[in-house]
Order: structure tokens, then C-alpha cells, then sequence
């Protein structure tokens, strides 16, 4: 085996060529541009205000209190040095693909082939998830209007089976019915009341189901139908989020606001997850770059854009959150509507209902939008089968491979429970941050890229600036929690206890190598910021997310040896006679 073939990177020059279809009876089709700088920024909008704001914001205040405000700042600023880096790539080759298109430039053909492979399950976990979520939105949002579906049509089969068996053996311990959580007692009443066929229970979340396929079609007939729905649903969601600020601004007691940090920096630091997580949204915008009228200018204004917005809108609704009640009540799943039925204002709790299901809905859209289009562009490459190249001669979308879509994640929702593996979505995202912004570091040796760049990431010389980040990053680590340094490397506990130990080991080692390379080759100061905090936050994510997150890139591989670098356009070119 040519193990150099393998990194054969993909030209800018035809990686800009290859951005359409060929069909037998319609010729060359290519994807309708028709997104401006509006529309962009709207669809970062829409993907970044989703349940962040209307539930993880409750938790991350309770643990870290107002001062979580500021914990949204410092986020966004470790966020802003992977939206750059994306923002560089987006402008000198604005075509489909995102990270997987990126790493085929600057790292080659293996590495695209992994990061795609791991953007897929990405987006399909994460689309899931969010329909799951969207269905217990919408069920509540029925039921506050007196409008109730039957528990099985409204809950995933795992969930319920596993529900009825741990209430039937609450309830043969002697435990009354209306002593148990009222999350079990659904589940339990969903696997009771459902019909059987045979001995096998029908449950199914149609909710989930319906609001897939509805999405589904939204994304295949066209992106211009896609757009002015993206549009209308986060100029209401804004509208709402508005209103929020406005009412909630009357009621906010700025005694709630003291102490600041109560639980001083490790309390704050404990919503960082649930923070960062919150701001992932920008990366879907890349996968549009083939739709947007002027990718090279709009593309990048359009990620800075919706960073600025959304970490604004954040910090504010929590200080009035903060403000409005005690950090301490805020440990909730619903902390918007929560603080409104506290102060007796229920129509405001009632409004902001109906907009959580318009955010889960518009956060559903742009993702389930981003998808086909990395499909798309790996079987452009050869890398998977033709089909999911395929462009519709009339709606111009990637019509195969939306449709796929549209089953990989419709039927996982309907019966799946997918609470165990959702980490899965943020160690898939990280990784995509850490080859962007890696990719960023390889391109910028290469004077031709630095030509081709609309935009480029505002150089500063790491040599001494990172060595010196990464000594006050230590003392402070030191400072607050030098007893948990000390634990971590005793390396007491056998492999039990060492296996935890590794993510962060090889963080470690990624740090060394970086402080080398960055002094020897004066490096670009954000790129290499940009690594280190999403590789950071990556250990943060446990063994367990590692070790199913592997397992997935294992099994990409053997697709890959067992199909796509057969099947890639590049290497049969380069592997057929010369004349």
C-alpha cells in the first residue's frame, strides 16, 4: 500500500471546478445560489439560539450564578478563534463540504475521509437528538393547551420499556405510584396503555417523526423555501427572546446579582460544557458556502455576525434570569418559563413555550440543511457512491442524499433513546474545530493559499505569546486546584484509574509538540489558541465518549479501505497510465 496516496491532498484550483452534477438527461447541474449575508447570519442564528437559551443557560447560572454572564464572553472568544479559522477556509474555497472539503486541502484524502465520516455521525446524533427534544417541547406545549396525545405516540420505544421495567419493580417494592418521578410514571404509562402486535409494544414518538419528515421536505424542495423558513422562525424566536428582555428587565432586583460568583471560579467553569456547546452552531454555515451569492465576502462576515448576536443575547438574558430570582432556583430544565411562573406571569410562560418549540424547530432545519451537503461533496470525490451527488434538476438540492437524510435520522427517533451517546455530537464537533484550525496552520506554509484567502486570520506571532498563555494557564491551575494536579500524576488506581487519564494525557503531549513547532516555525497565534481549547475540550468529555467516538472512526476506516480509496476519483486518476 502507497502509504503517501493516502495524504494526497485535493488542489484548490479543482476542488473550486468540481461544484457540479452530471446527469444523463439534464447535463451539468449545480446548487442555486441564492443566500446573501442575511441569510447566512440568519442560519448561524438559528442554529446557535436553540436549547441552549431555553435550558442548559438554567443549570450553568445555578452552578456559577451571575457570573456566568461572563463565562458567555470568554466562550465566545474561544469560539471566535475556530469561527476565523472556518471563516478562512470558507472564502478561499467556498464550495460544499465543510471540514471534510478543508482537510482535503491541507491534510489529504485520509483525514478528509475521517473527518467526514465523523461529521456525519455528527450531524445525524445531533438531528436526532434535537427532534427527540423538539417532541417533548411540543407534547408539553399540547398539553398546557389541554391537548393530549396518547403517552405511547409520544415517547421512543427504549425509553418507555425501560421506564415500565424500573416503576414495576418500584412498585413491587412497596413504592406508591404518585411517589415516583413523573418522567417514569410516563413511561410507564406509555408501555401500558400501547397496543401490542404480539408480544411486542408499539410505541413510537410521532411528534419526532412528523417534524423530521416536514424538515425533510423543507430541505429537498429548495433552499430558498429553506431560507425564508430559517428566516421567519428566527426573526419570531428574536422577537421572543426580545420580549423576554423587555418584561423581564421590570422585575430584576439587583441584590440577586450579589454575590456575583458565589461558587467563585470553579462553580462558573462547571456550565463551560453547556456554554461551549451552545455556540457550535457556526459550523453549519460552512456547509452552505455553494449556496450563497458572494461566499468569499458574506461567508465570514456572516460567522463573526451570528457570534456577536447570539453571545449577546446570552449574556443579557442571564443576567435578567440572575436578576429576575436567586441563582439558586435556576437548577431547572425550563428556566425561561420557570421565572415567569414564579412572578405570577403565566402568559409570558405560555409565550415562551411556543418559542422553545420554534427554536428547536429552526436549530432542526439548518442542521438536517448541512448534512446532505457533506454527502454530497464525498461522493463528488469518488469516496461514496454517485448517487449522493445527485442534484434535482428542478428544486437544485442534493436530492439523494436529503432524502437519506431524512430516513438516517427519522427512524432513529421514532424508537430510539439516544441520552447515552448525544457527547458523542460535541467530541465529533471539537474534533472538526481542531482539524479546521489545524488545517489553517498547514495552508498558511503555502503561498498560494495566502493569495486565494478573501479573508485571512489576523497573524500574530506565537513564539513567545503561547508559551507564556500556557505558564499563566498552569499558575492558575496551580493556584485553585493544585491537589487535583497532584492526584493526576501519581497515576495511583490501576488501568481503571489510568484509562480516565489519557484524553488528557494526550493533550498533554499535543501541547509539548505545539509549543516546539510553534517556536521553531513562528506559528499563527489563533489557529494554535483554537487547538489547544477545543482539543481541551475534548478530555473534558470522558473515556467512554473516546472510546465510542474511536470505535466509530475504526469502522469508518474499513468503509474506507473496503470502498473509498477504491473508488476515489483522485487516486484512479493518478493511478492511470500516462500517455
Amino acid at each position: 500500500m502507497n502509504l503517501k496516496a493516502l495524504f494526497r491532498k485535493k488542489d484548490i484550483n479543482r476542488l473550486l471546478g468540481e461544484t457540479h452534477y452530471e446527469d444523463e438527461m439534464y447535463g451539468g447541474l449545480e446548487l442555486s445560489r441564492n443566500l446573501t449575508l442575511r441569510d447566512l447570519t440568519s442560519l448561524g442564528i438559528a442554529a446557535i439560539i436553540g436549547a441552549g437559551i431555553f435550558s442548559t443557560i438554567g443549570n450553568a447560572s445555578a452552578a456559577g450564578g451571575p457570573a456566568v454572564s461572563l463565562l458567555f464572553v470568554f466562550t465566545a472568544i474561544a469560539c471566535a478563534f475556530s469561527a476565523l479559522c472556518y471563516a478562512q477556509f470558507a472564502s478561499t474555497i467556498p464550495v460544499s463540504g465543510s471540514a471534510y472539503t478543508y482537510a482535503y486541502a491541507s491534510f489529504g484524502e485520509l483525514v478528509a475521509w475521517i473527518i467526514g465520516w465523523d461529521l456525519l455521525m455528527e450531524y445525524a446524533i445531533g438531528n436526532i437528538a434535537v427532534a427527540i427534544s423538539w417532541s417533548d417541547y411540543f407534547t408539553s406545549l399540547l398539553a398546557g393547551l389541554n391537548i393530549h396525545i396518547p403517552a405511547y405516540l409520544t415517547m421512543d420505544f427504549l425509553s418507555a420499556m425501560r421506564g415500565h421495567e424500573e416503576v414495576s419493580a418500584l412498585l413491587a417494592s412497596g413504592t406508591a405510584l404518585n411517589a415516583i418521578p413523573q418522567n417514569l410514571q410516563s413511561a410507564y404509562e406509555a408501555w401500558q396503555t400501547a397496543p401490542a402486535l404480539g408480544s411486542v409494544r408499539l410505541v413510537a414518538d410521532l411528534p419526532a417523526l412528523l417534524i423530521v419528515v416536514l424538515i425533510t421536505y423543507l430541505v429537498y424542495i429548495g433552499i430558498k423555501e429553506s431560507k425564508r423558513t430559517a428566516n421567519m422562525l428566527v426573526l419570531l424566536k428574536l422577537i421572543v427572546i426580545l420580549l423576554v428582555i423587555a418584561v423581564g428587565a421590570f422585575y430584576v432586583q439587583p441584590e440577586n446579582w450579589s454575590p456575583f460568583a458565589p461558587n467563585g471560579v470553579s462553580g462558573v467553569l462547571k456550565g463551560v460544557s453547556a456554554v461551549f456547546f451552545a455556540y457550535i452552531g457556526f459550523d453549519a454555515i460552512s456547509t452552505t458556502a455553494e449556496e450563497a451569492k458572494n461566499p468569499q465576502r458574506d461567508m465570514p462576515k456572516a460567522m463573526i455576525y451570528a457570534l456577536i448576536i447570539c453571545t449577546v443575547l446570552y449574556v443579557i438574558i442571564t443576567l435578567v434570569l440572575t436578576g429576575m430570582v436567586s441563582y439558586k432556583e435556576l437548577a431547572v430544565g425550563d428556566p425561561l418559563a420557570f421565572v415567569f411562573e414564579r412572578l405570577d406571569l403565566g402568559f409570558m410562560a405560555g409565550i415562551i413555550s411556543v418559542s422553545a418549540v420554534i427554536a428547536m424547530a429552526s436549530v432542526l432545519l439548518v442542521f438536517q440543511l448541512g448534512q446532505p451537503r457533506i454527502w454530497m461533496s464525498m461522493s463528488r470525490d469518488g469516496l461514496l457512491p454517485k448517487a449522493f451527488s445527485k442534484i434535482h434538476p428542478k428544486y437544485q438540492t442534493p436530492s439523494f442524499a436529503t432524502i437519506v437524510t431524512g430516513f438516517v435520522v427519522a427512524i432513529p427517533a421514532l424508537f430510539m433513546n439516544l441520552t447515552e451517546v448525544t457527547d458523542l455530537t460535541s467530541i465529533g464537533t471539537l474534533f472538526a474545530f481542531v482539524l479546521v484550525c489545524g488545517g489553517i496552520l498547514v495552508l498558511e506554509r503555502d503561498p498560494d493559499h495566502r493569495k486565494r484567502a478573501g479573508f485571512k486570520v489576523p497573524y500574530y506571532n506565537g513564539k513567545f505569546i503561547f508559551p507564556f498563555i500556557l505558564l499563566i494557564v498552569l499558575a492558575i491551575g496551580f493556584y485553585f486546584n493544585a491537589e487535583g494536579i497532584f492526584n493526576f500524576l501519581r497515576f495511583e488506581g490501576g488501568w481503571e484509574e489510568t484509562q480516565h487519564k489519557l484524553p488528557m494525557l494526550g493533550f498533554l503531549l499535543v501541547c509539548v509538540a505545539l509549543l516546539y513547532y510553534t517556536f521553531k516555525n513562528n506559528l499563527s497565534l489563533i489557529p494554535v489558541l483554537g487547538l489547544v481549547t477545543n482539543l481541551y475540550l475534548m478530555t473534558e468529555l470522558g473515556i467512554t465518549n473516546w472510546s465510542r467516538f474511536l470505535a466509530w472512526l475504526a469502522l469508518g476506516l474499513i468503509v474506507y479501505f473496503f470502498y473509498g480509496r477504491t473508488h476515489s476519483k483522485l487516486r484512479l486518476e493518478n493511478d492511470a497510465p500516462k500517455r
